[in-house]
C-alpha cells in the first residue's frame, strides 16, 4: 500500500509538471507572445556561488510541479541541479531551494528560474559591454515571453573582495543597468553576503559593508546573511545543504521585499 501510495504522489507531480510545460509551449506556439503573470520569473545571475559548486544528490533530482528552469537552449524544463551551465562543475547552488519556497509561498504561481551566474566573473563583466551581461540579457527577454520578472538574486565579489567601498558603486551602477535593461524600474533585487572561510576576514567584513551600504541609495533592495554557512571543503564554495540554506535566506529576503516589508 505505501509502495502504491507513493506512485499515486508521483504520478500527480509528473502529471502537474506536464500541465505546467503544455501550458507554456501552448502560448510560445501561438504567434504573438502571450505573457501570464502567474508565471513568476527569477533572474539568477553572479559567479561560481550562485551557480553552484555543491555536491548533486538525491535531493538534487526531486522536482517541484510549479518549478521549471530555463535550459542552455532556451526551453522550459521541470528545474533540478545543477540549474546552471556555466562550466561542467557546476552542481548545487542556492537556485533551486529558493525556487521551491517563493513557489510554496505563492501556491498559485508557477516560478521561472533564468540561470545566468558564471564562475569566476568579476563584476565588471557584468557591464552593459561585456559578453555575460547581454548573454544574460537575451536569455531573460526570452523568458519574459511568457511570463512576468519578480526579483533579480545576485551572488557575487569573490573576485572582487579587496575592492572595498567602491564594490558598492560597482553594484549600484549594475541595478541601474538591470533595471533600466529589463524595463523593470522597481524589480526586487537581492545580493548576498560572501563568508568568511579563512582565517583573514578583515577584506570580507569590508566587502559585506559595501553591499550593506546599498540599502540607503536603492530601493527595493536587500541583502541576505552568509554567517554559519559552510564551505564544502576549498575555503570558497558553499556545501551542498549551505546552498540550499542561502537560497531559503534569499526566498525570505525576497518576499520581505514584495510584501513591502
Amino acid at each position: 500500500m505505501v509502495g502504491t501510495a507513493r506512485c499515486g504522489r508521483l504520478f500527480l507531480v509528473s502529471v502537474c509538471v506536464a500541465a505546467c510545460l503544455a501550458g507554456l509551449v501552448t502560448r510560445g506556439n501561438a504567434g504573438a507572445a502571450e505573457v501570464d503573470p502567474e508565471f513568476h520569473i527569477y533572474l539568477l545571475i553572479g559567479q561560481s556561488n550562485m551557480a553552484g559548486r555543491g555536491k548533486v544528490d538525491a535531493e538534487s533530482k526531486k522536482t517541484h510541479a510549479r518549478v521549471l528552469m530555463l535550459t542552455k537552449d532556451l526551453k522550459w524544463e521541470p528545474a533540478t541541479d545543477p540549474l546552471h551551465f556555466d562550466k561542467p562543475i557546476a552542481a548545487v547552488g542556492p537556485g533551486l531551494a529558493f525556487g521551491k519556497a517563493m513557489a510554496e509561498a505563492a501556491p498559485k504561481a508557477r516560478i521561472g528560474l533564468v540561470p545566468c551566474a558564471v564562475g569566476g566573473s568579476r563584476i565588471a563583466e557584468w557591464e552593459p559591454s561585456a559578453r555575460n551581461y547581454g548573454a544574460m540579457l537575451k536569455r531573460t527577454h526570452e523568458a519574459l515571453n511568457t511570463g512576468v520578472l519578480k526579483g533579480i538574486l545576485w551572488h557575487q565579489g569573490e573576485s572582487d573582495v579587496n575592492s572595498g567601498a567602491s564594490y558598492g558603486m560597482q553594484l549600484t551602477k549594475l541595478i541601474q543597468n538591470l533595471r533600466r535593461d529589463l524595463n523593470a524600474p522597481n524589480v526586487p533585487f537581492v545580493a548576498g553576503e560572501l563568508t568568511a572561510f579563512t582565517g583573514n576576514d578583515s577584506p570580507i567584513r569590508d566587502f559585506n559593508a559595501a553591499l550593506h551600504g546599498v540599502s540607503g541609495k536603492v530601493p527595493n533592495y536587500a541583502w541576505v546573511p552568509a554567517q554559519g554557512l559552510k564551505d564544502k571543503g576549498d575555503k570558497v564554495h558553499y556545501d551542498t545543504a549551505s546552498a540550499r540554506e542561502l537560497g531559503r535566506r534569499y526566498a525570505k529576503k525576497m518576499l520581505e521585499l514584495q510584501n513591502g516589508k
